[in-house]
């Protein structure tokens, strides 16, 4: 059987760096140019979240030191949100609830966040984008991006608890 001249797709999962690997305290370089292995970087993490059953990932959780993210909340926010370079540049309110991730497995921590957020980065092909989200899409939000600054949602849970072995994150 020949490849030649065909396209093939595969789904490219990558392991996920799980705490306390070094990798997942760094703060993330900013991406310059979107080139094809920016692109891929893209759909491998959307490969990667989707298989682990996640909500949202960031590219140092497969060990990628670039400020890349993707989340999908599955609710009224529309599906999958990539964004390159995220900036974070309005919150609003307050909400209290339970985060999870991907890099820290079977535990649940107790974290206050903006009830809204808006952020803004450029998509696949160059283009800024605004992102506003609220109640889980904000979290997401917040929580990928912190992930781009070497911070872990356990830097800033009120309280952590074990939970029960699932996909998912935040």
């Amino acid at each position: 059987m020949s490849f030649e001249g065909k396209v093939c797709l595969f789904m490219a999962i990558k392991m996920i760096v799980k705490d306390p690997d070094p990798v997942l305290r760094e703060v993330c370089k900013p991406v310059t140019k979107i080139t094809p292995n920016i692109i891929k970087l893209l759909n491998d993490m959307v490969d990667t979240m989707y298989d682990a059953e996640g909500v949202g990932l960031a590219a140092p959780q497969i060990g990628i030191l670039k400020r890349v993210i993707v989340m999908d909340c599955g609710d009224e926010h529309g599906g999958l949100i990539e964004l390159i370079n995220p900036e974070v540049f309005e919150t609003e309110g307050e909400q209290f609830g339970p985060e999870g991730c991907l890099s820290i497995p079977n535990m649940t921590g107790d974290v206050k966040r903006a009830q809204r957020v808006k952020v803004k980065g450029l998509d696949r092909d160059g283009k800024e984008i605004v992102v506003e989200g609220t109640d889980l899409l904000a979290r997401c939000i917040l929580h990928e991006v912190d992930h781009l600054n070497g911070v872990l949602y356990t830097d800033l849970a009120e309280k952590m608890y074990r939970s029960e072995p699932q996909g998912g994150e935040v």
